[in-house]
């Protein structure tokens, strides 16, 4: 970097300081106003900032986000099945090469948990995959919806809601019992009942650690005189952070257990038992 560069980006830092600085003294270093346990508490249980469904029941709005994230992925599913695979070429190209690595990133992850039975985990753990990921970066758009009180929220991530989490968590963990029915039949409902707590963990791992990003963002709205450019930096780095680890943790301790309850489990013989003993 040449001596003139450094000069300029020195005097950029510089600039951006001093109306920093200036942001603060118009604004006296105030965050939103209104009560931080209030905002939190409706942060979490959603009492106060409901939104209309067609005029017919008021639902929180992490459920309109999950039927937009839903909706948007259906549509892109069906135009890349419609449009893009038919043209795909032996030399890919840019978004043949993003659409295959990410499904063999699954399609691996499947193979090497469960190598006996991978087909349909390897599909569950992809979509169940690409709607975390994306159902997370969806809260960074920002899109506005209109409460039942007349206010404007910004909707969030639709996994911040416990209920969706809860919803993940229980399909995941009917995915795996399906899983240990189909290689052990009875035996694998057993095999899978054994990890009671696992659908409990899965969804309250996932319901933390999203709501854990919008919280600390509310906190640095209101207690950092910085409230107007430092929480989009915390935003964007728990968002983004969430989406991949959280995606990542959910399809692996799917996969994972997945292929420990369908693994064939062969009767012990009468031979084998009497070698056993004799041993």
């Amino acid at each position: 970097m040449s001596k003139k560069t450094r000069i300029i980006s020195l005097c950029l830092f510089v600039a951006v300081l001093i109306l920093l600085l200036v942001g603060i003294i118009l604004t006296g270093g105030e965050g939103e106003h209104g009560d931080i346990q209030l905002l939190m508490r409706d942060a979490v249980l959603h009492e106060e900032g409901k939104i209309s469904l067609f005029g017919l029941t008021e639902v929180n709005p992490a459920l309109i986000s999950a039927f937009t994230v839903t909706a948007v992925l259906l549509v892109f599913a069906a135009a890349m099945r419609i449009f893009v695979i038919p043209r795909f070429k032996l030399i890919p190209g840019k978004l043949q090469m993003l659409l295959e690595t990410a499904v063999g990133l699954f399609d691996g992850m499947a193979k090497s948990n469960s190598p006996h039975r991978n087909g349909f985990l390897g599909a569950y753990i992809f979509a169940a995959g690409a709607y975390i990921f994306i159902g997370t970066l969806f809260e960074l758009f920002g899109f506005q919806a209109v409460t039942v009180a007349g206010h404007s929220i910004a909707l969030p991530a639709p996994l911040s809601d416990i209920n969706a989490a809860i919803a993940m968590g229980c399909l995941s963990y009917c995915i795996i019992l399906s899983g240990g029915i189909a290689g052990n039949g009875l035996k694998g409902v057993g095999l899978t009942l054994k990890d009671f707590s696992l659908p409990i963990s899965m969804s309250f791992r996932l319901f933390g650690a999203l709501l854990s990003g919008l919280l600390v963002t509310e906190l640095v709205y209101h207690y950092l005189a910085l409230c107007f450019v430092l929480p989009v930096i915390v935003g964007v780095l728990f968002t983004l952070l969430h989406a991949l680890i959280q995606a990542y943790v959910l399809t692996m301790l799917t996969a994972l257990f997945y292929g420990e309850v369908s693994e064939r489990h062969e009767p012990k013989t009468k031979k084998s038992k009497a070698k056993k003993a004799a041993a």
